[in-house]
């Protein structure tokens, strides 16, 4: 196991535990540096699997990195996570279709291990469409809206 990585042997067995216990079957905990994902199997599948991945690598982040480079248009996900339209639930959307926007704009966030991560439209243009539905996850890079 790679020493830089924030998480030890023991807090992988501590994680691994609190799924076991739990009803969900499956974990994907994804930061800048690594990517885990923990899931309980059934019957003869039994037992916890661990798949250890770079944030912003493999066959997901490469295709949405491409087709956000396909479209400048878009605004992409900063990270993977679950994107929200609004700062809270029941509050308004952070940006709506034909709404102007500039580089500092935020236009939605991306919830990424309880933490709340501004999107922020990197370039001034008008929202033509919200690509990504409200509390959808996202990976690194996917488009989330298109510009005008």
């Amino acid at each position: 196991m790679n020493e830089d990585l924030p998480l030890t042997a023991e807090d992988i067995a501590e994680i691994a535990a609190i799924i076991e216990a739990s009803p969900y079957r499956e974990l994907d905990l994804s930061t800048r540096r690594f990517r885990l994902r923990l899931a309980r199997g059934d019957g003869a599948e039994a037992g916890l699997t661990q798949e250890w991945q770079w944030a912003g690598s493999g066959p997901e982040a490469a295709v949405a990195e491409a087709e956000h480079a396909a479209d400048p248009d878009t605004i992409a996900a900063p990270l993977p996570g679950t994107f929200y339209h609004a700062p809270q639930p029941g509050a308004p959307p952070f940006v709506a279709v034909g709404d102007a926007v500039g580089p500092e704009t935020v236009v939605g966030i991306v919830e990424t291990m309880k933490l709340m991560n501004p999107v922020h439209a990197g370039r001034a243009g008008t929202v033509a469409e919200v690509i990504v539905p409200n509390a959808t996850m996202v990976a690194k890079g996917q488009p989330l809206i298109r510009l005008a």
